[in-house]
């Protein structure tokens, strides 16, 4: 799997997952460009991301795929705060 092919994967899933998760009397919905890349590296036959979608709802996604068993995982985390704290 190439870099621009788990790009197009994982944007596509978490487009449709999140899509599958609106509440549908917002009528909203997302498309592969609404999604972004924060964060993404290769491991062997393995792949890993963090991403999020331009909607203000503070969620964030990670994937990961494992190139052994051809799976993609996705787990999906909600931000509740950013806090500085000195040090």
């Amino acid at each position: 799997m190439t870099q621009k092919e788990f790009f197009i994967l994982l944007k596509g899933t978490v487009r449709d997952y999140v899509n599958e998760h609106l509440d549908r009397t917002d009528d909203k919905r997302i498309g592969s460009d609404d999604v972004y890349v924060v964060w993404y590296c290769k491991t062997l036959q393995n792949w890993k991301a963090l991403a999020s979608t331009t909607l203000p709802d503070g969620m964030y996604y990670e994937l990961t795929v494992n190139g052994d068993k051809s799976e993609l995982y996705l787990d999906a985390y909600k931000k509740f705060e950013n806090r500085c704290i000195p040090m």
